[in-house]
Protein backbone atom coordinates (compact mmCIF):
# COMPACT_ATOMS: atom_id res chain seq x y z
CA UNK A 1 0.00 0.00 0.00
CA UNK A 2 1.63 3.38 -1.12
CA UNK A 3 1.26 6.53 1.33
CA UNK A 4 -2.41 7.89 0.87
CA UNK A 5 -3.03 11.88 1.09
CA UNK A 6 -4.86 12.08 3.95
CA UNK A 7 -5.52 15.50 3.85
CA UNK A 8 -7.68 15.39 0.50
CA UNK A 9 -9.49 12.29 1.70
CA UNK A 10 -10.39 13.92 4.72
CA UNK A 11 -12.41 16.15 1.65
CA UNK A 12 -14.65 13.20 1.19
CA UNK A 13 -17.98 11.89 1.83
CA UNK A 14 -17.29 8.96 4.02
CA UNK A 15 -14.83 9.21 6.63
CA UNK A 16 -11.61 8.19 7.11
CA UNK A 17 -11.29 5.00 9.00
CA UNK A 18 -7.80 4.62 10.25
CA UNK A 19 -7.57 1.48 12.97
CA UNK A 20 -5.67 1.69 15.78
CA UNK A 21 -3.16 -1.24 16.83
CA UNK A 22 -2.24 -1.25 20.60
CA UNK A 23 1.25 -2.98 19.74
CA UNK A 24 2.76 -5.76 21.54
CA UNK A 25 5.94 -5.90 20.12
CA UNK A 26 6.97 -5.39 15.92
CA UNK A 27 5.73 -8.50 14.95
CA UNK A 28 2.56 -8.74 16.20
CA UNK A 29 2.16 -4.97 14.72
CA UNK A 30 2.96 -6.75 11.07
CA UNK A 31 0.23 -8.88 11.32
CA UNK A 32 -2.60 -6.77 11.91
CA UNK A 33 -0.88 -4.07 9.24
CA UNK A 34 -1.10 -6.74 6.54
CA UNK A 35 -4.94 -7.65 7.87
CA UNK A 36 -5.63 -3.57 7.17
CA UNK A 37 -3.83 -3.27 4.42
CA UNK A 38 -5.36 -6.58 2.87
CA UNK A 39 -8.73 -4.73 4.04
CA UNK A 40 -7.28 -1.49 1.62
CA UNK A 41 -7.81 0.82 4.95
CA UNK A 42 -5.74 3.87 4.40
CA UNK A 43 -3.45 3.86 7.20
CA UNK A 44 -3.37 2.66 10.55
CA UNK A 45 -2.28 4.44 14.07
CA UNK A 46 0.19 2.23 16.77
CA UNK A 47 -0.02 3.50 20.21
CA UNK A 48 1.86 1.82 23.66
CA UNK A 49 -0.54 1.23 25.58
CA UNK A 50 1.14 -1.29 27.96
CA UNK A 51 4.65 0.67 28.32
CA UNK A 52 6.43 3.31 28.16
CA UNK A 53 7.27 5.69 24.92
CA UNK A 54 11.43 4.81 25.31
CA UNK A 55 10.70 0.94 24.42
CA UNK A 56 8.54 1.81 21.83
CA UNK A 57 11.29 3.71 19.76
CA UNK A 58 12.72 0.91 18.66
CA UNK A 59 9.82 -1.09 17.66
CA UNK A 60 8.36 1.77 15.76
CA UNK A 61 12.33 2.21 13.94
CA UNK A 62 11.47 -2.09 13.05
CA UNK A 63 7.82 -1.77 11.58
CA UNK A 64 8.71 1.51 9.59
CA UNK A 65 11.73 -0.22 8.05
CA UNK A 66 9.88 -2.97 7.39
CA UNK A 67 6.63 -1.17 6.14
CA UNK A 68 7.80 2.06 4.27
CA UNK A 69 5.53 3.03 2.17
CA UNK A 70 2.36 2.26 4.53
CA UNK A 71 0.71 5.39 5.95
CA UNK A 72 1.38 5.45 10.06
CA UNK A 73 0.50 7.20 12.88
CA UNK A 74 1.29 7.34 15.81
CA UNK A 75 -0.02 7.79 19.96
CA UNK A 76 2.54 7.82 22.62
CA UNK A 77 0.05 7.12 25.37
CA UNK A 78 -0.94 10.38 27.72
CA UNK A 79 1.94 12.50 26.25
CA UNK A 80 1.11 15.47 24.30
CA UNK A 81 2.34 17.47 21.33
CA UNK A 82 5.43 19.09 23.12
CA UNK A 83 6.28 15.80 24.20
CA UNK A 84 5.95 14.19 20.75
CA UNK A 85 7.10 16.21 17.93
CA UNK A 86 10.68 16.40 18.87
CA UNK A 87 10.94 12.49 19.27
CA UNK A 88 8.98 12.18 15.94
CA UNK A 89 11.32 15.01 14.16
CA UNK A 90 14.48 13.19 15.93
CA UNK A 91 12.70 9.83 13.74
CA UNK A 92 12.11 11.69 10.31
CA UNK A 93 15.95 12.97 9.92
CA UNK A 94 16.44 8.85 10.93
CA UNK A 95 14.52 7.68 8.12
CA UNK A 96 11.88 6.81 10.01
CA UNK A 97 8.65 8.93 9.05
CA UNK A 98 5.53 8.46 10.54
CA UNK A 99 2.68 10.42 8.87
CA UNK A 100 0.53 11.40 11.57
CA UNK A 101 0.74 12.32 15.58
CA UNK A 102 -2.65 11.88 18.04
CA UNK A 103 -2.02 13.69 21.22
CA UNK A 104 -4.86 12.49 23.91
CA UNK A 105 -4.92 16.34 25.31
CA UNK A 106 -4.26 18.55 22.97
CA UNK A 107 -4.33 21.31 25.78
CA UNK A 108 -6.90 23.55 25.15
CA UNK A 109 -8.55 24.97 27.77
CA UNK A 110 -12.26 26.12 26.60
CA UNK A 111 -12.23 28.42 30.58
CA UNK A 112 -9.10 30.68 28.75
CA UNK A 113 -8.70 33.34 26.04
CA UNK A 114 -5.31 32.60 25.28
CA UNK A 115 -4.13 28.93 24.77
CA UNK A 116 -0.81 28.91 25.96
CA UNK A 117 -0.16 25.72 26.27
CA UNK A 118 -1.36 24.92 22.54
CA UNK A 119 0.47 28.21 21.56
CA UNK A 120 3.64 26.11 23.18
CA UNK A 121 2.88 23.23 21.40
CA UNK A 122 2.82 24.68 18.06
CA UNK A 123 6.25 26.45 18.29
CA UNK A 124 7.69 23.00 19.08
CA UNK A 125 5.92 21.49 16.36
CA UNK A 126 7.57 24.25 13.89
CA UNK A 127 10.60 23.72 15.31
CA UNK A 128 11.09 19.98 15.67
CA UNK A 129 10.56 20.17 11.71
CA UNK A 130 8.27 17.04 12.01
CA UNK A 131 5.70 17.49 8.80
CA UNK A 132 2.99 15.23 9.89
CA UNK A 133 -0.62 15.48 10.42
CA UNK A 134 -1.50 16.42 14.04
CA UNK A 135 -4.76 15.19 15.57
CA UNK A 136 -5.81 16.97 18.51
CA UNK A 137 -8.10 15.41 21.75
CA UNK A 138 -10.26 17.85 22.88
CA UNK A 139 -12.69 17.28 25.48
CA UNK A 140 -11.32 13.36 25.22
CA UNK A 141 -11.69 10.38 27.19
CA UNK A 142 -9.15 10.13 30.54
CA UNK A 143 -8.47 14.02 30.54
CA UNK A 144 -9.52 17.05 32.48
CA UNK A 145 -13.73 17.06 32.01
CA UNK A 146 -15.25 19.47 29.96
CA UNK A 147 -18.58 20.74 30.85
CA UNK A 148 -20.80 19.58 28.20
CA UNK A 149 -22.22 23.27 27.80
CA UNK A 150 -18.58 24.12 26.71
CA UNK A 151 -18.04 21.83 24.18
CA UNK A 152 -18.83 24.38 21.52
CA UNK A 153 -16.63 26.94 23.61
CA UNK A 154 -13.60 24.25 23.52
CA UNK A 155 -14.17 23.02 20.17
CA UNK A 156 -13.98 26.34 18.07
CA UNK A 157 -10.75 27.10 20.34
CA UNK A 158 -9.10 24.21 19.21
CA UNK A 159 -9.50 25.19 15.33
CA UNK A 160 -6.20 27.74 15.44
CA UNK A 161 -3.80 24.66 17.01
CA UNK A 162 -4.52 21.56 15.34
CA UNK A 163 -5.09 19.82 11.73
CA UNK A 164 -7.87 17.57 12.68
CA UNK A 165 -9.71 17.81 16.13
CA UNK A 166 -10.49 14.57 17.69
CA UNK A 167 -13.09 13.33 20.58
CA UNK A 168 -14.72 10.54 21.83
CA UNK A 169 -16.62 8.83 24.29
CA UNK A 170 -16.28 8.76 28.10
CA UNK A 171 -14.17 5.67 28.05
CA UNK A 172 -11.70 3.41 25.45
CA UNK A 173 -14.61 1.37 23.69
CA UNK A 174 -17.47 3.71 24.60
CA UNK A 175 -19.18 5.60 21.93
CA UNK A 176 -19.85 9.05 22.38
CA UNK A 177 -23.14 10.19 22.73
CA UNK A 178 -24.83 11.83 19.59
CA UNK A 179 -25.41 15.06 20.64
CA UNK A 180 -21.71 15.75 21.41
CA UNK A 181 -20.25 14.85 18.02
CA UNK A 182 -23.27 17.10 16.58
CA UNK A 183 -22.46 20.10 18.41
CA UNK A 184 -18.72 19.32 17.68
CA UNK A 185 -19.50 19.49 13.82
CA UNK A 186 -22.03 22.35 14.31
CA UNK A 187 -19.35 24.25 16.65
CA UNK A 188 -16.32 24.06 13.80
CA UNK A 189 -17.88 23.91 10.49
CA UNK A 190 -16.31 22.30 7.88
CA UNK A 191 -13.20 21.44 9.56
CA UNK A 192 -12.09 18.12 10.20
CA UNK A 193 -13.39 16.04 12.95
CA UNK A 194 -12.45 12.53 14.05
CA UNK A 195 -14.02 10.20 16.96
CA UNK A 196 -11.69 7.79 18.76
CA UNK A 197 -13.59 5.76 20.36
CA UNK A 198 -16.77 3.02 20.50
CA UNK A 199 -17.32 2.81 16.68
CA UNK A 200 -18.18 -0.44 15.64
CA UNK A 201 -19.74 -1.78 12.53
CA UNK A 202 -23.47 -1.61 14.24
CA UNK A 203 -23.08 1.98 15.08
CA UNK A 204 -21.21 3.93 12.50
CA UNK A 205 -24.01 5.01 10.59
CA UNK A 206 -24.90 7.30 13.39
CA UNK A 207 -21.76 9.24 13.07
CA UNK A 208 -20.31 8.94 9.88
CA UNK A 209 -22.22 11.57 8.05
CA UNK A 210 -20.51 13.81 10.96
CA UNK A 211 -17.31 12.92 11.14
CA UNK A 212 -14.01 12.98 8.11
CA UNK A 213 -11.85 10.31 10.12
CA UNK A 214 -12.62 7.36 12.67
CA UNK A 215 -10.17 6.03 14.81
CA UNK A 216 -10.97 2.25 15.91
CA UNK A 217 -9.22 -0.40 18.19
CA UNK A 218 -11.90 -2.57 20.49
CA UNK A 219 -15.00 -2.04 17.93
CA UNK A 220 -13.16 -4.28 15.42
CA UNK A 221 -11.01 -6.74 17.27
CA UNK A 222 -12.00 -9.85 18.15
CA UNK A 223 -13.56 -10.49 20.94
CA UNK A 224 -11.71 -10.93 24.68
CA UNK A 225 -8.97 -9.63 22.65
CA UNK A 226 -7.32 -5.98 22.78
CA UNK A 227 -4.09 -6.38 20.29
CA UNK A 228 -5.28 -8.33 17.09
CA UNK A 229 -8.11 -7.07 14.15
CA UNK A 230 -10.97 -9.44 12.82
CA UNK A 231 -10.85 -9.07 9.24
CA UNK A 232 -14.38 -9.65 9.09
CA UNK A 233 -15.76 -7.14 11.53
CA UNK A 234 -13.15 -4.18 10.09
CA UNK A 235 -14.75 -5.45 6.46
CA UNK A 236 -18.60 -4.87 7.81
CA UNK A 237 -17.38 -1.07 9.80
CA UNK A 238 -15.71 -0.13 6.00
CA UNK A 239 -18.30 -1.30 3.94
CA UNK A 240 -21.09 0.76 6.46
CA UNK A 241 -18.51 3.78 7.24
CA UNK A 242 -18.89 4.09 2.67
CA UNK A 243 -22.34 3.72 2.62
CA UNK A 244 -23.40 5.96 5.76
CA UNK A 245 -20.88 8.77 4.93
CA UNK A 246 -22.76 11.19 2.94
CA UNK A 247 -25.35 13.29 4.70
CA UNK A 248 -28.92 13.34 3.96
Amino acid sequence: MNRPNIKQMLKSDAPVVTPVIHVQDAAQALRNLDVLDGAGCPGAFLINHDFPMEPFLPILREIRAARPDLWLGVNFLAQPGDIAFPVLGELAREGHVFDAYWADDARIDEREDVQAEADTIARIRRESGWQGLYLGGVAFKKQREVPEALYPVAARKALPWMDVICTSGVATGFEPDLSKIETFRSAIGDAPLAIASGITPGNVHRYAPLVDMILVATGINYDNDFYNIDPVRLNALLTAARNHGVSA
